[in-house]
C-alpha cells in the first residue's frame, strides 16, 4: 500500500474482509474509473473468504491471466494459511506480474520481540529493550497490533534535535495501563454478552488510538470461527480444525463462546458485523458509531 501512494497520491483504497464480501463487488471496484483515478483492492482473511468472493476472484484472475483488467486497479489479498481459497492463491502465483511475499508466522515471544524492533529498524528510530519489552507486556503477541503501536510511537515521540530512543516512558505514556484494550478483548467481551465491558473497552480502545476498522475485523473474526464450528457440529477438534482450516485451540476456544448463542442470535450478529464493516470503509461519516452499534448488537444478539 505503501509503494502504491508513492506512485499514486491519489489512489483510492478499498479495504474489506473476504469473510464479509458479497457477489458482485470486485468488478464494481476493478472497473475503469469515470475520473480515472487508480484503485487499490485490499481483501484481507482470504482464508476465511465467502463462497462469492472465491467465484468472483477466480474469474478476475482468469480475465488478468488474458490481460482483460485495467491496468489501474491493484489487487491486494491477505491469506493466513489452511486450504480454503487455494485455488485463488494457485492461480495468483501463475500470473507472471503478481508479486507473492511469504509471511512465515511469528508464534513464539521472542519471535513477536524481534519483530516489534524490526519496525523500528525499518522507520529507522531506536528503541530501548525496556521498551520493547513493556510494549509487548501491554499488547501481547499480535504483530498487527505490535506494528501499529510501533508506528503510533515512532511518528508521536518527538525526536528532537537527535535521534531520541524511545523508551519505556513513552510507552508507559500511550499503553500504560491498557494492555487489555485490544481489538480482540473487545471482541471477547462483546461476545460473552458483556454489553457494558464491551462498550468501556471500545471506549478506551478508541481513545488510545485503535482505529474502528481492526476493531471490526477482530469482531468478524470471533464470530466467523463461531460460526464455522457451529456448522461442523460436534464432531472432534482436531476434525474440525481440519474441514474449517482453523487450528485446534481455536476450535476449542469457539466452542466455548458459542455457549450461550443461538442461531438467531448469530444471524444477527454477523448481519451487525456487515453493516458495521460498510459504514467504517465508507458508508457513513461516524466509523467510530459503527463498531459502538455492532457492539451493541452483538452484546443484545447472545442475551
Amino acid at each position: 500500500m505503501e509503494a502504491e501512494r508513492a506512485l499514486h497520491p491519489d489512489v483510492e483504497v478499498i479495504a474489506v474482509d473476504a469473510g464479509l464480501y458479497e457477489t458482485g463487488q470486485l468488478a464494481t471496484w476493478a472497473s475503469p474509473s469515470l475520473f480515472g483515478e487508480p484503485r487499490l483492492v485490499q481483501l484481507s482473511g482470504l482464508e476465511s473468504a465467502s463462497d462469492a468472493a472465491v467465484a468472483d476472484l477466480r474469474a478476475h484472475l482468469l480475465r488478468a491471466a488474458q490481460g482483460d483488467v485495467p491496468d489501474d486497479v491493484v489487487l491486494v489479498l491477505r491469506h493466513a494459511g489452511g486450504q480454503r481459497a487455494k485455488a485463488v492463491l494457485d492461480a495468483v502465483k501463475a500470473l507472471p506480474s503478481a508479486l507473492v511475499v511469504p509471511c512465515p508466522p511469528v508464534k513464539t515471544a521472542r519471535e513477536q520481540r524481534g519483530f516489534l524492533q524490526q519496525e523500528f529498524v525499518r522507520a529507522r528510530r531506536t528503541v530501548t529493550p525496556a521498551a520493547l519489552d513493556a510494549l509487548h507486556a501491554a499488547l501481547g503477541g499480535d504483530v498487527r497490533e505490535l506494528a501499529a503501536a510501533a508506528a503510533q510511537l515512532v511518528d508521536d515521540v518527538p525526536v528532537g534535535g537527535r535521534r531520541v530512543p524511545v523508551d519505556e516512558a513513552d510507552v508507559e505514556r500511550y499503553y500504560g495501563g491498557r494492555s487489555e484494550v485490544t481489538g480482540f478483548a473487545v471482541a471477547d467481551a462483546a461476545v460473552a454478552g458483556r454489553g457494558s465491558e464491551a462498550l468501556t473497552l471500545t471506549r478506551q480502545a478508541i481513545e488510545a488510538g485503535v482505529d474502528p476498522i481492526p476493531m471490526i475485523a477482530a469482531l468478524a473474526m470471533k464470530v466467523r470461527a463461531m460460526v464455522k464450528v457451529a456448522a461442523a457440529g460436534r464432531g472432534r477438534d482436531a476434525d474440525v480444525a481440519r474441514s474449517a482450516g482453523m487450528a485446534p485451540w481455536q476450535v476449542e476456544r469457539a466452542r466455548a463462546d458459542l455457549r450461550g448463542w443461538t442461531p438467531e442470535g448469530i444471524k444477527v450478529a454477523v448481519l451487525a458485523l456487515a453493516d458495521a464493516d460498510e459504514a467504517a470503509k465508507g458508508g457513513s461519516r461516524d466509523a467510530v458509531y459503527a463498531v459502538e452499534r455492532a457492539v451493541v448488537a452483538i452484546t443484545r444478539a447472545r442475551a
